[in-house]
């Protein structure tokens, strides 16, 4: 009998952890954080998991070779059941999606989906699989940024599309190994990713307060409170200057050290586990990506997923 455990197994529940953030950082760049965002969220997280189903679903003859402990090739999913659920998160996804967001979300949340399913089913095994995954994150970090100027969103959707794309070119390496030439392109790619986000987008920042006194003021005791307030302004600037290069640093030396030690030993668990940090790792980025976009606190929240989703795995695996 298929127990939840095993149907959280077959989608990598903890995994979630690492989608909200990708409609997070598309809001805060678009300045359309809204009540609504949340609810978005939660759509691209029914999407995640309808593609992991579908991903087994499609995999379950290679995966009775080559990882026979998951679900449908132990027996304890049935491939119409994982297919049926597939099929269902997925309907439930766009769904909510247009719901809350109306026909600009649902214009994204339907080629996301379809994305999701051509990956699974034609995609995964040629060479254009990474790129197809990468199109699948870049899209759900639009689908946050629906509801506002969906151009400024998307130098975060390409960061986070890029880093999508050297998880799953190691991904690809998860049974056989790899040499190790791949995990130093993937270590660059990561590289380059943390620098992006740590370094602001020109015309994004908001103009700096006006404290000249309009009615030409020049006596200081008159304008006491303007220069009061002039330091705790000053400050909140350059924490807010300084978060999305920390939390970028944060996720780069993680993400940045597992594959290390895949250039050092390319193994097929070396590779698996930089894999992990790869998916684990992420919300930090997308922490990175949402203060970047003006939203501080919210990064460091979102950011905060990625220690949570490490636990996580060591119950259920996120590769």
């Amino acid at each position: 009998m298929t127990t939840l455990a095993d149907l959280a197994e077959l989608v990598r529940a903890p995994a979630a952890l690492s989608v909200p953030g990708d409609v997070i950082a598309g809001a805060a760049a678009a300045g359309a954080l809204s009540p609504r965002t949340p609810a978005l969220a939660g759509a691209s997280v029914l999407l995640y998991w309808a593609g992991m189903a579908a991903n087994d679903w499609a995999d379950r003859r290679l995966d009775a070779e080559e990882r026979p402990e998951r679900p449908i090739p132990s027996g304890r999913v049935t491939p119409a059941a994982a297919v049926g659920l597939a099929a269902g998160l997925t309907a439930a996804g766009v769904g909510l999606a247009a719901a809350v967001g109306g026909r600009r979300a649902a214009a994204l949340a339907v080629p996301l989906a379809a994305t999701i399913w051509g990956y699974d089913l034609l995609a995964k095994n040629t060479a254009a699989g990474p790129a197809v995954m990468a199109a699948c994150r870049g899209l759900d970090v639009l689908l946050g940024a629906s509801g506002g100027r969906m151009a400024r969103a998307l130098p975060a959707a390409a960061t986070v599309a890029a880093h999508t794309w050297t998880v799953t070119a190691l991904s690809r390496r998860e049974v056989t190994g790899a040499d190790a030439t791949l995990p130093m392109r993937t270590l660059a790619g990561t590289a380059l990713v943390a620098a992006s986000a740590a370094v602001a987008v020109p015309g994004t920042r908001r103009a700096a307060p006006r404290t000249a006194d309009r009615a030409g003021v020049t006596d200081r005791a008159d304008a006491g409170p303007e220069v009061a307030v002039r330091p705790a302004r000053s400050r909140s600037a350059t924490i807010a200057a300084v978060l999305p290069a920390v939390l970028a640093g944060w996720y780069a030396a993680r993400y940045g050290a597992a594959q290390a030690e895949v250039v050092r030993d390319p193994s097929a668990g070396r590779v698996r586990a930089a894999v992990g940090a790869g998916i684990t790792g992420l919300p930090a980025l997308q922490g990175a990506l949402t203060a970047r976009g003006g939203a501080g606190l919210l990064g460091v929240a979102v950011a905060a997923a990625a220690p949570l989703g490490r636990r996580l795995a060591r119950k259920v695996s996120p590769t």
